[in-house]
């Protein structure tokens, strides 16, 4: 096996994968969710055009009673996986009210879909003509561009199939990379780039393997000039495809690392959380519960978990200051060696034994509330003030008291 064919099966597995991980949303998700069925369609089709490609499975069509089947079947599946990715490109811009103005990009994009939609059953029915009566299938292919360099009937099949790829992949091309231009995250950005870049090489793939078919018609290259020329762009194909894979994942591998994050803040928010709680219990909506009861409340989202957590330990430590001297700040400071979040956790961890201690409340002592330029990055510092929270002694902070 070469490398070419191992990184095949490696590709095709990849878009496998991603078509089979996206599956369940496709089909069991939203009526309306137009984009993830449409995007599963690309996946999917794109995928069995991938299997196709490979040794075991193009020589076994290749062989069969129809001759060169696995070139056939492979245009089929990336016609259809084609008209897809154009509805994908419709999708994502979404609607726009009746009589109301719709950007130009998204006029084209309707208009080239709909081109699309009517062109690609045209195509089918063309290339399954021209396959069946030009194109010489008197002994199977390995390489079929290769193989059939120099022939007219071949080149013309293989021209009205990049035509249609060529279109496509020139108008995804331009519409993702003003997507890419206009995206304000950071990981949408990357995976539309790498899109984009896909793109790029499918424009050049099939421009460059339609010139080598009608100069080959006109001066047939030698063998060895014809496989190397056959394999250097089946290698770039490998290419695009990993990009498309991968980058249309990407902003989902985002979604999903975002829900991991949500998941260790819950985790080391919990403690400090359910201690703050459990000294004042008319706070919170309900009773708080252990960790694995509280990250299996499905019913809340984890993110509106977490900012109410957030909110619930600011006010606790906003009533704390109640129940503690005005040294304290100066003195839990001290102990942690700078105001950071080890000295909030100092001043916490000490107000709690104040207030378990049954004293009466007062005027509210100083407390520097640090002041976050949005909610995540007050969620991160309450996570390291609750993680310097468990690692301190109950009775370093009560000392803070005397």
């Amino acid at each position: 096996m070469t490398p070419l064919d191992l990184a095949g099966y490696l590709v095709a597995a990849l878009m496998t994968a991603v078509a089979l991980w996206r599956m369940p949303a496709a089909l069991w998700g939203d009526e309306e969710d137009k984009r993830r069925r449409a995007l599963w369609g690309c996946y999917a089709g794109f995928a069995a055009a991938l299997w196709t490609k490979t040794r075991v499975v193009r020589t076994s069509l290749n062989n069969s009673p129809v001759v060169d089947l696995a070139v056939l079947i492979k245009h089929y599946t990336a016609t259809v996986a084609i008209l897809a990715i154009l509805g994908y490109i419709v999708a994502i811009y979404g609607s726009y009210p009746d009589g109301g103005a719709v950007p130009r990009h998204v006029r084209f994009a309707r208009v080239v879909q709909q081109v699309a939609a009517k062109a690609s059953v045209a195509t089918l029915v063309l290339l399954t003509v021209l396959f069946f009566t030009v194109v010489d299938r008197s002994a199977p292919s390995d390489r079929f561009v290769s193989d059939h360099a120099g022939q007219w009937g071949a080149s013309l099949y293989m021209t009205v199939f990049y035509l249609y790829l060529g279109a496509a992949s020139a108008v995804c091309a331009y519409q993702w990379a003003l997507a890419t231009a206009n995206a304000s995250l950071r990981h949408l950005r990357v995976g539309l780039g790498m899109m984009t870049a896909a793109m790029f090489i499918g424009v050049g793939y099939t421009v460059s393997r339609t010139l080598f078919l009608w100069i080959s018609v006109v001066a047939e290259p030698t063998a060895g000039f014809a496989r190397t020329f056959d394999k250097a762009t089946e290698a770039a194909q490998v290419l695009l495809f990993a990009l498309f894979a991968i980058g249309a994942s990407v902003p989902a591998f985002g979604t999903g690392w975002r829900r991991v994050r949500l998941w260790r803040a819950q985790v080391a928010l919990h403690p400090l959380w359910r201690e703050l709680m459990a000294a004042f219990p008319d706070q919170p909506f309900a009773p708080p519960a252990s960790l694995a009861r509280e990250l299996t409340r499905f019913g809340t989202p984890a993110d509106l978990r977490v900012d109410r957590w957030a909110a619930d330990i600011a006010d606790a430590v906003e009533k704390l200051r109640h129940y503690v001297p005005d040294g304290l700040l100066p003195a839990a400071r001290e102990a942690a060696g700078s105001a950071g979040p080890l000295a909030d956790a100092y001043w916490i961890k000490a107000a709690l034994a104040a207030k378990a201690a049954g004293g009466p409340a007062g005027a509210a002592a100083d407390f520097d509330t640090r002041q976050a330029t949005d909610q995540d990055g007050e969620v991160a510092w309450l996570v390291r003030v609750a993680t310097a929270y468990r690692s301190i002694p109950e009775e370093s902070a009560r000392r803070l008291l005397a």
